[in-house]
């Protein structure tokens, strides 16, 4: 997997993420305070956020790029989104969770079926639950199952340890890993703390309000 991001500019309100990265290892992770264009960037790397100038190129295919009028929607680009909240659904069951969004015609290899993913990620107990009877650790494994059932090209995964105790960190470290070598999928990281996500990283890149500042 090789992502390039090159002079993209997105204006916000205290500042301009512009970033120009190439990030092509198998883990990568992003690491800067609240407020640094973090969650702006995975926006921008998913499609919610359109570029002001600049591209988006995943594996020689162009997803953005305002000069040429290229804006590939987000749900063509198969990024698996884990967002900060998770965004759970609370009426639906662990079960339609899950199965949201997935498509069984993109299961380019077995690897991606939902047997296998709730295996992985130990959450077969829990598929009949509705979702307002999960711990936190649990939401964040079902979150990231979710993700991956969309048989995505990369992982987007945004403070994923934020609202954990201690515990609970080292547990969802072991599955993330677990998730690293199993699916070898290509994982982005953020987070505010680096000695939580260097851990599972190959590189970490250092974003400071809207620029990567360090390697």
């Amino acid at each position: 997997m090789k992502l390039v991001l090159e002079h993209i500019r997105v204006p916000l309100p205290e500042f301009t993420l512009e970033v120009t990265v190439e990030i092509d290892r198998r883990v990568t992770g992003i690491v800067g305070p609240s407020g640094a264009g973090k969650t702006t960037l995975l926006d921008v790397i998913c499609g919610i956020t359109r570029l002001h100038a600049g591209r988006v190129v995943l594996d020689g295919i162009t997803l953005d790029d305002p000069e040429s009028n290229t804006h590939v929607p987000t749900r063509e680009r198969r990024m698996g989104d884990v967002p900060q909240d998770l965004a759970l659904f609370p009426h639906m069951s662990v079960r339609r969770n899950l199965l949201y969004g997935h498509n069984p015609e993109l299961e380019a290899l077995p690897i991606f079926r939902f047997d296998h993913v709730v295996e992985v990620l130990e959450i077969g107990s829990l598929v009949e639950r509705d979702v307002t009877q999960l711990s936190g650790g649990e939401k964040q494994r079902v979150s990231l199952a979710r993700a991956l059932l969309s048989s995505p090209r990369l992982l987007l995964l945004d403070e994923p340890l934020s609202s954990l105790d201690q515990a609970l960190k080292a547990q969802i470290i072991s599955y993330l890993r677990r998730v690293r070598d199993e699916f070898q999928m290509p994982m982005l990281l953020v987070s505010h703390n680096i000695e939580e996500i260097d851990q599972l990283c190959d590189q970490v890149f250092t974003l400071n309000r809207g620029k990567i500042s360090a390697q």
